[in-house]
């Protein structure tokens, strides 16, 4: 006798929607249809799911057996199948629309997603478009706009992106007779499909025009540069995207344009390392400098001066923050939020050093 509970992989205590969702997983895996298919399981995981997923069948078949389920393993409503494939030879099943519901999946790879639905697809979308653009720190710090030019799909001037002479106007699609789309059927192991799609001819729109537009030759679009402004906000890091919907391929008679992608690299600068909004720099200072407590001039990344001072036991070895001289933080409105610049001090030593220089140092050793 046949466990159907192990054939479904489940335990006797499992739910209903434990025994379905198990049965969608083997139907998939060893459907006829598919690649490394099994048509033996098929018919297993079939013959256990029709059993187990009865309340009044499963009851049975929990205390008779397969044989009090179904008669000898076989499900009724399944006893004409006599295989897959030959001639003559059928699935006499009758799906409830619960059943059709469990194997919307299976319906897919008939159909494309829809079972028997009436559906009008457009002509296709745009592609979007990726676009690298490169600046330096400066300009990174600043905020700049930029006119970007690329060649790529636009809407056909001539014909306004419809593809064909306006003037001309159109006619009623022979092949569909004006109804935009076509009914198909198939036959399945499932019984026989009905399916609605778009007609080839007139893409879903129950008309054809008389004449094609020249210049696009009936696409809508033509190929061209297409000049874009992008504003870069003060702070922007290295990889940031800045999408511009609709500034990307134009698609066919007018059904849609993409999206333009700007992928902004930040060139590294010579002076400055960047860390987000922190900064990271070197200084060369004199000995005197730090000792007499002198303002020591510093360069910004947009070019302004301004002076810091190295306090008193401080240690030259570690970073000399500087708070609120970084990058702008990206995002802050006006770039009014910065993060810290941090110097790396030189010690610069005289090559020589006179005994007058030299006497005063020993002096202020023994002060040390």
């Amino acid at each position: 006798m046949k466990d159907y509970y192990t054939v479904l992989g489940v335990s006797r205590e499992a739910s209903e929607e434990d025994i379905k969702k198990a049965y969608r997983k083997l139907a998939h895996q060893y459907h006829p249809d598919k690649a490394g298919g099994n048509e033996a399981k098929f018919k297993e995981v079939n013959e256990a799911y029709q059993v187990l997923s009865d309340r009044q069948k499963r009851a049975q078949y929990d205390r008779f057996g397969s044989a009090g389920a179904g008669g000898g393993g076989v499900p009724p409503g399944w006893e004409g199948f006599s295989g897959f494939g030959g001639q003559g030879q059928h699935w006499n099943v009758n799906f409830g629309a619960e059943d059709l519901g469990d194997l919307s999946d299976i319906f897919e790879q008939f159909f494309g997603g829809q079972a028997a639905a009436s559906r009008r697809p457009t002509y296709t979308r745009g592609s979007d478009i990726e676009i690298h653009e490169e600046i330096t720190l400066e300009e990174a710090f600043k905020g700049l706009s930029k006119n970007l030019r690329f060649q790529t799909y636009v809407e056909c001037a001539k014909c306004a992106g419809v593809g064909y002479e306006r003037a001309k106007g159109t006619k009623k699609c022979a092949k569909c007779q004006g109804r935009g789309e076509i009914r198909e059927e198939r036959q399945t192991f499932f019984g026989k499909f009905a399916q609605v799609k778009a007609c080839s001819d007139c893409h879903g729109r129950g008309e054809v025009p008389n004449e094609l537009c020249h210049e696009c030759r009936g696409s809508g679009r033509v190929t061209k540069a297409r000049e874009v402004k992008i504003e870069i906000a003060p702070g922007v890091e290295d990889g940031q995207i800045i999408k511009l919907a609709g500034q990307g391929e134009a698609g066919e008679h007018g059904s849609g344009s993409g999206d333009l992608y700007v992928v902004v690299r930040v060139k590294p600068a010579a002076k400055y390392e960047r860390r987000k909004a922190d900064l990271i720099t070197e200084k060369d200072v004199r000995v005197a400098d730090i000792f007499l407590g002198r303002d020591i001039e510093m360069t910004d990344v947009d070019g302004a001066r301004f002076h810091i001072k190295v306090p008193a036991g401080f240690n030259v070895r570690e970073p000399l923050k500087v708070s609120g001289r970084g990058m702008p933080k990206f995002g802050m409105f006006g770039g009014a939020s910065r993060g810290d610049l941090y110097v790396l001090l030189n010690l610069k030593t005289p090559k020589s050093v006179s005994s007058k220089a030299k006497k005063t140092l020993e002096d202020l050793d023994k002060e040390l």
